[in-house]
């Protein structure tokens, strides 16, 4: 028996793989397979190119325009500014003076008054106390209210409370009066003003 060679089909080899190849339906070739590529998307011009966003600035909400007041001004109240005042008198008895311990020796309503009509009386009082020794006397003007609302009868509105004290200090008065401050309440309180005298030579 002839030895074959390596690699070759023997005849029944041959006759096997024939009846193979004949009974073997050959595949459908397969067709070309066909790729579109990607568009590509040109890149922006410089010019073309979107702007960037402007930064966002945070500012606090505006504060809005105070209204104009329409409350009226009004001068600084007198009777605080006696009460501020240096004592002039002894400390003891304007301790006692303050709180009503003391009862004046005579007193003047000038309420109701105008200032020509007020001004001469209160002067002719004080003068008057004065030449009599005595100390301590009250003035009563009458809590009236601001002198500045714009009333024709303003000088009986309050005016006298804010000027009275204005005419202790002043001549021919003020060479007898030591001491003004405001009337405890059971003497008047804001409406009225304890003179307190100095002592006669």
């Amino acid at each position: 028996m002839a030895r074959r060679r390596r690699g070759q089909l023997s005849d029944e080899d041959k006759t096997l793989w024939k009846k193979v190849t004949d009974t073997a339906t050959p595949l459908s070739k397969p067709g070309p397979v066909i790729t579109t590529p990607k568009e590509k998307v040109p890149a922006p011009k410089p010019s073309q190119r979107m702007p960037k966003p402007a930064p966002v600035v945070l500012r606090p909400p505006a504060t809005p325009a105070p209204k104009p007041s329409t409350a009226i001004s009004r001068a600084p109240d007198i009777a605080e500014h006696l009460r501020s005042a240096p004592v002039k008198m002894d400390r003891n008895r304007y301790g006692k003076l303050t709180r009503g311990k003391l009862s004046p020796e005579a007193r003047i309503d000038l309420h109701g008054m105008t200032l020509a009509q007020a001004h001469p009386a209160l002067n002719g009082f004080i003068l008057n106390a004065a030449a009599q020794g005595k100390r301590l006397v009250l003035v009563i003007t009458g809590k009236g209210v601001a002198a500045e609302h714009p009333w024709p009868d303003f000088e009986r509105r309050g005016v006298l409370r804010q000027q009275v004290p204005h005419w202790l200090h002043s001549a021919p008065l003020a060479a007898h009066v030591l001491q003004v401050t405001p009337a405890h309440v059971k003497h008047g309180g804001t409406g009225a003003y304890y003179v307190y005298l100095k002592r006669g030579r």
